[in-house]
């Protein structure tokens, strides 16, 4: 399989093109910028190599701890993970439960060191779409939408690299799509 650094590499080649084409699709340099930097995160933090201990998953640092579940579950290079149509969409959705339950646990410690009332599990769910309507006021309707497929762009590249090079090899293509 391609390095980290050859998927970092293809990943940077990529960014322009994929700035390109989100410039001339949306005529919005905003929402270019916004699938830019999307790709780049999805390429180089958010991809699917986070299911074993790779490039990817040393750059979250401390937070990697994360990602103990995700690595768990799911098996490396399976559908789940590399696939085009679940991988990235399953990330997202595990990260925001992970960011919740982390917020949870913290607001807990931090309730009983002030010894005040812990905030309801529905109050953090709400808190999502506070967070939302932040990013469309000062961002754009079309930010979040963008920001995600840019970062399934930047899963997918590493996908297909994964792909190309399994074909150059072995002359056969796993099943993973």
């Amino acid at each position: 399989m391609p390095s980290g650094r050859t998927h970092d590499v293809i990943t940077f080649l990529t960014s322009i093109p994929v700035f390109a084409f989100a410039w001339r699709i949306s005529s919005d340099l905003p929402t270019a910028v916004t699938t830019l930097v999307g790709f780049l995160f999805g390429g180089l933090l958010f991809g699917p190599d986070l299911d074993v201990a790779s490039k990817q998953y040393y750059r979250w640092g401390f937070f990697r701890f994360l990602w103990y579940p995700y690595q768990a579950f799911f098996k490396h290079r399976s559908r789940w993970s590399h696939g085009l149509l679940f991988g990235t969409l399953l990330r997202v959705i595990y990260f925001a439960g992970a960011l919740t339950l982390l917020s949870f646990f913290l607001a807990y410690i931090f309730a009983i060191y002030r010894e005040q009332d812990l905030p309801r599990l529905a109050e953090f769910i709400a808190s999502w779409n506070v967070l939302i309507d932040f990013i469309k006021t000062n961002l754009g309707e079309n930010a979040l939408p963008a920001f995600f497929f840019g970062t399934w762009l930047g899963a997918t590249s590493h996908t297909l690299t994964d792909l190309a090079i399994s074909y150059v090899k072995t002359g056969k293509v796993k099943n993973i799509l």
